[in-house]
């Protein structure tokens, strides 16, 4: 079937296109070059209407353990945030810790297309996928753990080399499933077993002695070597407490040029001047020079949420602050932890409010929109379905500063947020929400545009001045071609999207090695820890698509 959307504005940043009314022309589902007849079997009229690639969000905790222990821990939530079947839709709960058939249609109804879990331990690996297959209507893909890892660090203790540590990393992304490479507090959830509750860049760490920068740079050279287009996954050192801002500039200037993601680079970001202040001038400044770095930010947003993380470490330091009073940690085998725990952000709370204004502090001034992304580090800085809010926070300096007027005259007078007279463009929303994560995650071939051969992932908006507005509710989503969301309806509960993964190439002699490994120290053997295809895509639920690695990247 060839399908025509006719004389909409096509914003489409990997191909230069910035607002240009034009026709978009669908068949097989992918975009074609408009026919020479110039027949359609289906004209939609856009006319008027915003056009743009379904959107991607690269780091939203959708899957996994974590994700679980979430759900059981907030039952009250899931009773009072009740989704019942309605029209195709499945029936669903929860609003910060949702669960799959809500996550599906809620990213859905905002004119998501993919999401991408960005913390999946490899022991928990098939329980992650299995739970993400049954998400509808987005395409998937997780990030696997390493760098608090027993063999990894064992490993590097006993100096085994580029290759080695090369191989395990390559071999451990196809066992897994995983399009890229996540580390979390690098060597600090090993040292909390060890009885450390703090771990500094530069610090070794107990039984292994080594240093968190030592970890990062081994890691994210094995993933340059291997070609595997995200480059390292970073949540750093001293999450959350003041001085914080220290130790991510000494992490960008310690990669020496090394390709770098700093994952919600909000928690990062804490100075120490009057006991709390923003570091967002100094960190932004920084990564304006450093093409090597790129970041998400982790927009804290007011309200209730719960937060979940793989930092053991920080989430035993905050549990006093969880609210309500409960919370959970734990630790799996040889590989590392989590701890999760409620919490709300409170806007006449000085802390939480200059979280606030940190964040869109980042967001405004470091420069280069193909190397921030948006993201509320789902659900731990808020609930994806926050992000219409924060687009218009970010386009809309009056409306940006009413919001800034009404929060803790404390924070207010320790951010710099009220003279930042920067708006974002619908263009440069494209990028943060589309064509950014498609070109840095290495799926700009096919997805993340609306160019010749692309996946026909299409979100038309309407043109309406209050940006949240138009974002919370797009009046149309084509998800492979085919209309699934038309003004706040879902069509097509049951379409589920593709597993995304990269498949380096590695010495098979590493299996052995590993397997060893496992039977001396581990309960699990490596005959059921590797993920086959044939169990991603049970049931048609998540077809595998394997996106190629690069040479020569730098």
């Amino acid at each position: 079937m060839r399908t025509k959307l006719a004389g909409g504005r096509i914003f489409d940043p990997i191909n230069g296109i910035d607002g240009r009314v034009m026709d978009l022309w669908i068949e097989d589902g992918r975009i074609i070059a408009p026919p020479a007849d110039g027949r359609a079997d289906e004209v939609i009229d856009v006319s008027g209407r915003v056009v743009m690639p379904g959107g991607i969000d690269l780091h939203s905790h959708i899957g996994g353990g974590k994700v679980n222990i979430a759900r059981m821990m907030l039952a009250e939530e899931h009773r009072v945030h009740l989704h019942p079947a309605e029209g195709d839709c499945r029936c669903g709960s929860g609003h910060y810790s949702p669960s799959t058939f809500t996550t599906g249609y809620a990213y859905a109804k905002m004119g998501y297309t993919m999401a991408f879990e960005p913390a999946m331990l490899p022991v928990n690996a098939r329980q992650a996928h299995q739970e993400m297959a049954d998400i509808p209507l987005l395409d998937k893909g997780a990030y696997v753990l390493l760098g608090s890892d027993d063999l990894l660090l064992k490993l590097m203790r006993e100096g085994a080399g580029a290759n080695a540590i090369r191989d395990y990393v390559a071999w451990t992304l196809a066992a897994t499933q995983s399009l890229a490479i996540k580390i979390v507090n690098p060597g600090g959830i090993s040292a909390f077993k060890f009885n450390g509750r703090k771990l500094d860049l530069d610090e070794p760490g107990p039984y292994y002695g080594l240093t968190p920068r030592t970890i990062l740079t081994t890691l994210a050279d094995a993933v340059t070597a291997l070609g595997v287009p995200h480059p390292i996954h970073v949540h750093g050192c001293n999450l959350g407490v003041p001085g914080s801002d220290a130790t991510t500039l000494a992490t960008i200037r310690g990669m020496e040029g090394r390709r770098i993601h700093l994952t919600h680079l909000q928690f990062h970001a804490y100075g120490r001047e009057g006991g709390f202040s923003s570091g967002a001038a100094a960190i932004a400044e920084l990564v304006n020079q450093s093409p090597n770095v790129s970041v998400d930010v982790g927009q804290v947003m007011f309200g209730q949420t719960v937060t979940a993380s793989g930092d053991t470490m920080s989430q035993v330091r905050n549990a006093r602050h969880a609210s309500p009073r409960k919370w959970v940690a734990m630790d799996i085998e040889c590989e590392a932890g989590c701890g999760v725990l409620p919490f709300r952000y409170r806007d006449r709370n000085l802390v939480n409010a200059l979280q606030w204004c940190i964040g869109l502090e980042l967001f405004l001034l470091i420069e280069d929109p193909w190397r921030i992304f948006l993201t509320t580090d789902h659900p731990n800085g808020a609930p994806f379905t926050t992000y219409p809010h924060l687009i218009r926070l970010l386009m809309d300096r009056s409306f940006r500063n009413d919001m800034l007027a009404t929060l803790d005259k404390g924070a207010r007078a320790r951010t710099a947020l009220a003279s930042i007279e920067r708006e974002y463009s619908l263009y440069e929303i494209a990028i943060v929400t589309r064509a950014g994560p498609a070109r840095i995650l290495g799926l700009d071939r096919h997805y993340g545009h609306l160019g010749e051969g692309a996946v026909a992932d299409v979100t038309v908006y309407e043109d309406d001045p209050n940006r949240e507005r138009m974002f919370e509710a797009p009046s149309l989503l084509l998800k492979h071609g085919r209309p699934v969301m038309r003004n706040g309806v879902v069509l097509e509960a049951e379409l589920y999207g593709a597993t995304h993964v990269v498949r380096p190439g590695y010495d098979p002699a590493v299996r052995g090695y590993v397997g060893r490994f496992f039977e001396d120290w581990r309960d699990m053997r490596l005959s059921s820890f590797e993920l086959t295809d044939t169990e991603i895509e049970d049931g048609g639920r998540g077809r595998v698509v394997v996106h190629a690695c690069r040479e020569h990247l730098s």
